[in-house]
């Protein structure tokens, strides 16, 4: 049951829905973008992906990665490195790259949609190219004419990976206590000493050269955040030999055993500096915002392969006679097949109807990306980079808690055969795990999207994103209407948490999750008005999860918006002195 992409799906999605080749045809970079040769990359990539990539997945989480202890190589699975050099020997990993990088200028969406379809088919193999756009745009935008000319078309067209080398054991979400030094050199090199933990790919055996960007601490750099620098530390030297940056370990993880997570160790390894002295974090963000929206699309894929396994099974397997079904049938049909029961019918489509509307926001988000670095109109560039801005983290954290959550629902369609390793459902939902907690907590997304985003200006900039949407839908349509009527409530009670903050500065971090979760739900109606709209009320594939939406996703709106604004009530009676009972602590 190996992951098959549908590239009809994304192609109504992206052409039909959000109309995308006409609003990327308007950027000069891809005036002759069209319909046409969007699918085309999309049925190639949908082959490939399907043929190559997926049939590797049980092998890469059953043996794993091996560590020698005696040489510290890393040794990736049986197929994954031909696998890879199929990938770069296909253009793949350079596809969204610049022509003058050696990439091929193609649009974001088709290289978004492109990851989603690889994390489905195997996690633990993408990890491994999944940084390579970050790296390429931190570079890019960071790194000097040296530095752009040696590595920025290796790392576009994928012939060098790349890593991020943030974390220290005492130094996790708060990387500004992180104490990796960097000691500059005549040569205007850097001397780089210390230890990185849960390094993706920091070793391995698919390609020669490995580009470590490491998070450090030049000499009397301020303490904290402020204090960090970027440094480029590569696997090997200009010359060929090896820089003393080694592997000390792989971790044994609960999942991802298709791709290294290593503890690095740094001695005196030679470096160069990227971007300003102690801007580290400013230029390690034009990565780690990219890795985001690509982690979403974890999560789409992942909740995408749990989902296919869940309905294929479903499809075949009969267990009892389903409710409510004609008692007249013969004893071959004493029971039904698991798709037409009920409670299964509920679970599959409601999964179906988070994927299909993920999907609409990340394509859109993906377009969004192209249109603040190219669109001709300032302030329409200023528009785009608003929407990725807010958008991002509740894409990073929504889309990967659902891909857990709905892949735990997706095994209960297997009964006691889901959590056996036979049918590999077991495996997505260990593989997504992880999306909630690397690049940013998905409590640090909600803190980042409320605490950090909304609320300095009161949630000005936050609602100019939801009238955007807003005018884009028909309120002589009753969906429609009613995705308006709930963005009106989002910014309403926006509002009232501004004004409670006032009173309780930590209620803002108290109901940041629920309010990213607010947000979400009013982004997913947004998504499944456009999409009704366009396929109508006859077209089953879209119908059925519209209606698993309305039903069992959408009412979780009103649960939410109630937590916050009793949390709100609560506060201001508080501090009113209206109702001491409701005070905390």
């Amino acid at each position: 049951m190996h992951y098959q992409p549908r590239p009809e799906d994304l192609m109504f999605l992206q052409h039909s829905v959000l109309q995308l080749p006409e609003a990327l045809a308007a950027l000069p970079p891809f005036a002759e973008v069209d319909a046409d040769l969007m699918s085309q990359v999309l049925q190639e990539a949908g082959r490939f992906v399907g043929e190559v990539v997926a049939p590797l997945n049980r092998d890469g989480d059953e043996i794993g990665c091996r560590f020698d202890v005696q040489t510290g190589a890393v040794h990736t699975p049986p197929g994954f490195a031909d696998a890879y050099r199929a990938l770069v020997d296909g253009g793949w990993p350079a596809l969204a790259a610049a022509v003058d990088d050696g990439g091929q200028g193609l649009p974001a969406v088709l290289e978004a949609s492109l990851y989603e379809w690889l994390s489905a088919a195997n996690h633990g193999f993408t990890m491994a190219p999944g940084l390579l756009h970050g790296a390429y745009e931190c570079l890019k935008k960071h790194g000097d004419d040296v530095l752009r000319a040696r590595y920025l078309a290796e790392i576009a067209s994928g012939r060098t990976l790349a890593t991020m080398c943030l974390t220290e054991s005492q130094a996790g979400s708060d990387l500004g206590l992180a104490r990796t030094r960097a000691v500059p050199q005549a040569d205007g090199s850097l001397r780089i000493s210390g230890e990185k933990i849960f390094i993706s790919g920091g070793e391995h055996d698919l390609t020669d050269n490995i580009v470590h960007l490491v998070l450090v601490r030049l000499p009397d750099a301020p303490a904290g955040p402020k204090g960090l620098s970027l440094a480029l530390v590569p696997k090997l030297l200009p010359d060929g030999t090896r820089n003393a940056a080694h592997c000390t370990r792989i971790e044994e993880k609960m999942g991802l055993h298709g791709s290294p997570t290593c503890a690095m160790r740094f001695d005196d390894a030679t470096g160069w500096l990227v971007g300003e002295p102690g801007q580290g974090l400013g230029a390690m963000f034009v990565m780690m915002n990219a890795a985001r929206l690509h982690v979403a699309l974890q999560g789409i894929g992942l909740l995408d392969a749990a989902w296919q396994k869940a309905d294929a099974y479903a499809r075949e397997r009969r267990q009892m006679r389903a409710p409510l079904r004609p008692a007249s049938r013969g004893p071959q049909d004493s029971a039904d097949l698991l798709i037409e029961h009920p409670a299964m019918r509920r679970i599959l489509d409601t999964q179906r109807a988070w994927i299909d509307g993920a999907r609409l926001l990340a394509y859109r988000t993906a377009q969004q990306l192209d249109a603040a670095k190219h669109a001709a109109d300032p302030k329409a560039r200023e528009r785009a980079q608003r929407w990725c801005s807010f958008i991002t983290p509740v894409l990073k954290a929504a889309c990967s808690r659902q891909a857990f959550d709905g892949s735990s629902e997706c095994l209960q369609v297997f009964g006691g055969h889901g959590y056996i390793r036979e049918w590999g459902i077991e495996q997505v939902l260990r593989d997504a795990r992880i999306t909630m907690i690397y690049e940013g907590t998905n409590e640090i997304q909600a803190i980042d999207l409320l605490v950090r985003k909304v609320l300095p200006d009161a949630g000005a900039a936050f609602a100019a994103c939801l009238l955007e949407l807003r005018d884009e839908l028909d309120a002589s349509r009753d969906n429609e209407a009613d995705a308006q009527r709930r963005m009106a409530q989002l910014r309403y009670i926006g509002t009232a948490v501004a004004m409670a903050a006032q009173a309780d500065p930590q209620l803002p971090y108290e109901v940041a999750d629920d309010y990213l979760r607010l947000v979400m739900i009013t982004l997913l109606t947004w998504s499944w008005a456009r999409i009704e709209r366009t396929a109508g009320p006859d077209d089953a594939r879209w119908a059925a999860p519209a209606q698993a939406f309305r039903r069992w996703v959408l009412p979780e709106f009103d649960l939410r918006l109630g937590m916050i604004k009793r949390a709100c009530e609560q506060v201001q009676q508080a501090a009113a002195g209206a109702a001491p009972s409701l005070a905390r602590g």
